[in-house]
C-alpha cells in the first residue's frame, strides 16, 4: 500500500484500539481489537495532525507575502487580531507532544529495542515545540508536561523564555543526532511513518537539518550558533543532513475523505485567496521560471497579476487576479512540506557570507539551493542554468540570498514568515517608503487595524483557553504585546523599524 493511502486505515485501527474491554462480559470483548494502540499508529496520527495544523495555513501565507485575500476581506486588512483564532495549533503542539511522550514512556524499559521509534518521537516533539515557539513566542515548556501527580501535579504551567527554549531544542536534537551517529537502530517504524516510509536514515537527515534551521534562526542572538552549524556541515558522515529533493520531509495526503491536501480542501469549496502582488511582481521582475508553477494566469486576460496584501477593499474583479498553481493547490493527494533540501544550502550560503567555516562558498551554496528549488518545482537543469546566468545570478549580497530563500520556501508559510521576521526579507512586506520618504513604494502587507501597525503580525495570539485556565501565567507572558499580535517581538527578531 502506497504511503499516502494509509492514513484512513491506520487512523481507523487507532480508533478501534481504544475500544473498551474493562468491566464488560466476555461476550462484549472484541477478540480482534488491539489491547493497546500500536506505536506506529500513534506516530501516524501525530504526523497527520501536525501536517493539518502547520501545513495548510493560507492565513500565514498572507503574512509571508505569498497570497492575498480577494474577497470576504475582514475589517483589519487581512489580519484578525484575536486570541481565539490559533488555538488549534497550540493544542496540537501539546497534544502531539504528550502522545509521543506516551510512546517514550512505554518503551523506556527497552530503549535499545526501540531506538529508532524513540529517536523519531523526540525529533517530532522538538519539531512541534519549535513550531509553537516560532509562532507564539514564550510558551509553557519546563512545567508544561507535569500535570500528573507523579510528575509534580503542575496544572498551571509557567511560561519559559524563548532564550531558554531554543538551546534546549538544540540539546535534544543533538542527543538524537549522536545516538544515530553511533548506529541506527534495528526496529521498524511501521506503516505509520507517513513522512519517510520507515527510512530511518532520512529521519537522521531531518534531525540534523532541524538543528541547522534552529541554529541559524537564533544566530543573531545566540553565540553558539556558529559552532553548531560548522559541526554539522563539516562532518556529514556523522551528521548527515538533507541534500537532495528525494529526502525532502514531505507529508503526502491520501487525497480522499477527510484526508485531502489542505490547500486542495480549501480549493474545493472556496475562492477567497489570490496571489500576492509583491510575490508575482518579484517573480516577473526576476524572469523567474517558477512563476508558471506557483501561479496561474488571471482568468480574465491570461496575465500573471497579484493583489495588494492587507487591502481594505477587494479588487474590481476577482478574475483579474492570479490563483495558486495546480501543483500547489489542485492536487487532492498533494504534500505539506516540513523541510526542503534547498533550505540547507541557503543556510550554508548565509553561513559562508558570515565567514563561518563551511564546505562551500556562498556562491556555490546559493547556486545549489536555487537548482534544488527549481527541481522542487519540476523545472529542468536548463531552466536553472538560464536563471542563474541571468537575473538570478549570485551577486554576493544578502539581498539576493534572502529574496531567493523566500521564493524557495513557497508553501512553507510559517518558515517564510520566520525568515522575514529574522531578516526583514522580503523587504516588500514592510510598509516601505520611496526615496522621497512619503510616497509608498509598496503598500506592504500591513494591517489597517487601528491604523498604527506598519507590519504583518509578529506572533500568534495566545489562545483564549490560556486566559481562562492559566490567567496569571499567560498575562505575565503577554506583557508588552499590543493588539494581540504586535508589540513584543520574537527573541531572535531584532528589527527596529516595525510596529
Amino acid at each position: 500500500m502506497n504511503n499516502k493511502y494509509k492514513i484512513w486505515a491506520i487512523s481507523l485501527a487507532t480508533m478501534f484500539a481504544t475500544g473498551c474491554t474493562g468491566s464488560f462480559e466476555e461476550i462484549n470483548t472484541d477478540p480482534d481489537a488491539y489491547s493497546k494502540v500500536p506505536y506506529t499508529n500513534m506516530l501516524a496520527d501525530v504526523l497527520r495532525r501536525t501536517a493539518d495544523q502547520y501545513g495548510g495555513d493560507l492565513d500565514i501565507a498572507q503574512w509571508a507575502g505569498y497570497v492575498s485575500e480577494v474577497q470576504y476581506l475582514n475589517n483589519y486588512g487581512g489580519y484578525i487580531p484575536s486570541n481565539n483564532t490559533y488555538g488549534n495549533r497550540w493544542y496540537q503542539t501539546y497534544w502531539g507532544h504528550t502522545q509521543l511522550q506516551d510512546i517514550l514512556d512505554q518503551t523506556e524499559a527497552e530503549p535499545d529495542g526501540n531506538k529508532n521509534m524513540r529517536n523519531v518521537c523526540t525529533v517530532m516533539q522538538n519539531y512541534l515545540i519549535l513550531m509553537c515557539t516560532d509562532c507564539f513566542g514564550d510558551i509553557p515548556y519546563s512545567e508544561a508536561f507535569k500535570g500528573a501527580p507523579e510528575a509534580g501535579g503542575i496544572l498551571k504551567a509557567s511560561y519559559d523564555a524563548q532564550s531558554d527554549i531554543y538551546p534546549k531544542i538544540l540539546d535534544n536534537l543533538k542527543a538524537v543526532a549522536d545516538s544515530w551517529a553511533d548506529g541506527l537502530g534495528s526496529d521498524d517504524l511501521g506503516e505509520g511513518d507517513f513522512l519517510y516510509d520507515g527510512k530511518v536514515e532520512k529521519w537522521q537527515k531531518f534531525c540534523n537539518s532541524l538543528r541547522l534551521r534552529v541554529a541559524m534562526r537564533i544566530s543573531g542572538v545566540y553565540s553558539g550558533s556558529q559552532s553548531i552549524v560548522e559541526e554539522i556541515l563539516s562532518n556529514p558522515s556523522r551528521y548527515p543532513y538533507i541534500t537532495e529533493c528525494d529526502d525532502n520531509a514531505y507529508f503526502w495526503w491520501q487525497g480522499s475523505g477527510d484526508y485531502f491536501e489542505r490547500y486542495y480542501n480549501n480549493f474545493r469549496t472556496r475562492d477567497d485567496d489570490g496571489m500576492a502582488e509583491i510575490f508575482i511582481d518579484h517573480l516577473k521582475k526576476m524572469e523567474d521560471p517558477r512563476l508558471a508553477v506557483v501561479a496561474k494566469p488571471a482568468r480574465n486576460d491570461g496575465e500573471y497579476r497579484g493583489f495588494e496584501n492587507g487591502a481594505a477593499a477587494p479588487p474590481k474583479s476577482i478574475h483579474d487576479i492570479s490563483r495558486m498553481g495546480v501543483k500547489y493547490r489542485e492536487d487532492p493527494a498533494g504534500f505539506s512540506p516540513f523541510y526542503r533540501a534547498c533550505e540547507n544550502y541557503f543556510i550554508m550560503a548565509e553561513a559562508a557570507s558570515k565567514g563561518w567555516n563551511v564546505p562551500m562558498t556562498a556562491a556555490d551554496a546559493y547556486e545549489q539551493a536555487v537548482r534544488l528549488s527549481m527541481e522542487d518545482n519540476d523545472l529542468d537543469a536548463a531552466a536553472a542554468d538560464a536563471y542563474l546566468a541571468g537575473k538570478g545570478k549570485w551577486d554576493g549580497t544578502l539581498d539576493r540570498l534572502y529574496f531567493e530563500w523566500w521564493v524557495a520556501l513557497f508553501k512553507q508559510n510559517i518558515e517564510a514568515w520566520s525568515l522575514y521576521r529574522r531578516t526583514g526579507y522580503p523587504t516588500y512586506i514592510h510598509t516601505a517608503k520611496a526615496a522621497d520618504g512619503v510616497t509608498p513604494q509598496y503598500p506592504g502587507a500591513r494591517s489597517t487595524y487601528k491604523g498604527i501597525h506598519n507590519d504583518v503580525p509578529f506572533r500568534f495570539p495566545y489562545p483564549q483557553n490560556e486566559y481562562l485556565y492559566n490567567e496569571a501565567n499567560v498575562t505575565a507572558a503577554a506583557a508588552g504585546i499590543q493588539d494581540y499580535v504586535w508589540g513584543k517581538q520574537m527573541w531572535w527578531d531584532t528589527r527596529t523599524d516595525v510596529n
